[in-house]
């Protein structure tokens, strides 16, 4: 995208058009002689479509959307939930600006830095079209601001961009840009508190090896984990899972070595099966958080109950319907012709060669999940509650 694309993208002429189109497939819209600048109109109308969930302020209001911009952003929802208030706040990683403006609505001040100046040109056309106001968008690089401001925030947050110049995913924190590691002594100087967004895939571990004492959060939605905040106000290391919708759990980070369950798999005792969510998976705490009320052998397995969970919990709870050892040719011929969903955790099972093997319908008439414990193949079937 390119300034000319801002100046075209603003014109009455051609927000009128975005309008008229909004419904339509982009590929038609992309070959529309009546449609001024097609191309532009129907980029838009495409990854507004997808904003539609993601982004429903910008949608709403018929924001600015560069494609690669909107791949990487936050999603309101998630922006929106982040802990941080005060009167000042300094964003090092605007990009598309979602952060900054869910920060606005809790700060006075936000300065958020975008050192791409057509980005930078984007995101202040958006905050004007949806009238946010205290928000400053400096077009400059996180390591030239920190080195020469005098100002002295409430919170530093920062979400370091995680991809390469080739495009290549990067893990490593020190490898994302900015290296927010090589720049927390300045960041200490300016704020007394800074909140790092990282990938999903970043270890909790790490994460209290390089800035400990601090909280680290694991956030998920809808079964899918989404990312990993540090906030580095905490008195002591703190481990939180928050499950968007359903709640947030506090541990001890010693909770992710707690021990396995150290009484024998007995099929016949359980009538409830729980599927822990993929933030304790992720986390690494599956097993503090269920054990001893239920019977769990791996963080990355299921939990067992002989009673229905009295509490919010972070899982799913299906009743037993029944536990067999998996015999191929036994399950067989119990599910010809009937329609089955399949789960799996912690096991060398593959749900293809599973349907394959037991020549499966795919349906949702039985629903059943497959596991490994104590070196035997499991399965189990369930029923909704």
């Amino acid at each position: 995208m390119t300034d000319i694309d801002i100046e075209i993208l603003l014109s009455s002429e051609v927000r009128e058009a975005i309008e008229r189109n909004i419904e339509r497939d982009p590929a038609r819209v992309a070959l529309g002689r009546s449609v001024p600048h097609a191309a532009v109109v129907a980029t838009q109308v495409k990854y507004l479509q997808r904003a539609r969930r993601k982004l429903p302020s910008l949608y709403a209001k018929r924001c600015i959307i560069p494609p690669r911009a909107f791949e990487q952003s936050s999603s309101e929802e998630s922006a929106e939930r982040k802990a941080l208030s005060g009167d000042s706040v300094l964003d090092l990683t605007c990009g598309l600006g979602i952060d900054a403006m869910a920060l606005a609505r809790r700060f006075r001040r936000v300065v958020a830095l975008e050192r791409d100046a057509v980005l930078a040109d984007v995101v202040r056309a958006n905050l004007r079209l949806l009238g946010i106001e205290n928000v400053e968008v400096v077009t400059a690089s996180a390591e030239e601001y920190v080195a020469t401001t005098e100002e002295h925030f409430d919170w530093v947050f920062a979400d370091p961009d995680r991809r390469s110049d080739t495009g290549r995913k990067m893990v490593c924190m020190e490898d994302c840009s900015p290296n927010i590691i090589a720049l927390m002594p300045r960041l200490r100087e300016i704020s007394d508190r800074q909140a790092i967004k990282l990938s999903p895939m970043f270890d909790c571990e790490e994460a209290f090896r390089l800035l400990s004492p601090s909280e680290v959060e694991v956030v998920s939605i809808a079964g899918e984990c989404k990312e990993l905040n540090i906030y580095t106000q905490s008195e002591r290391d703190m481990l939180r899972i928050a499950v968007i919708g359903r709640g947030e759990w506090l541990f001890d980070p010693s909770a992710m070595h707690a021990e396995p369950t150290p009484t024998p798999f007995d099929p016949s005792a359980y009538r409830y099966m729980i599927i822990p969510d993929v933030a304790l998976q992720k986390a690494r705490v599956a097993i503090a958080a269920f054990a001893p009320s239920a019977s769990i052998w791996s963080n990355n397995g299921y939990a067992f109950a002989t009673e229905m969970p009295s509490e919010p919990i972070a899982g799913r709870v299906y009743a037993i319907e029944s536990i067999d050892r998996y015999r191929p040719k036994e399950l067989k011929r119990q599910l010809k012709g009937v329609g089955v969903e399949l789960l799996k955790r912690d096991t060398s099972l593959s749900i293809e060669a599973v349907r394959r093997q037991l020549a499966l319908r795919a349906g949702n008439e039985r629903l059943l999940a497959l596991t490994t414990i104590e070196g035997e193949n499991w399965v189990i079937a369930l029923k909704p509650i």
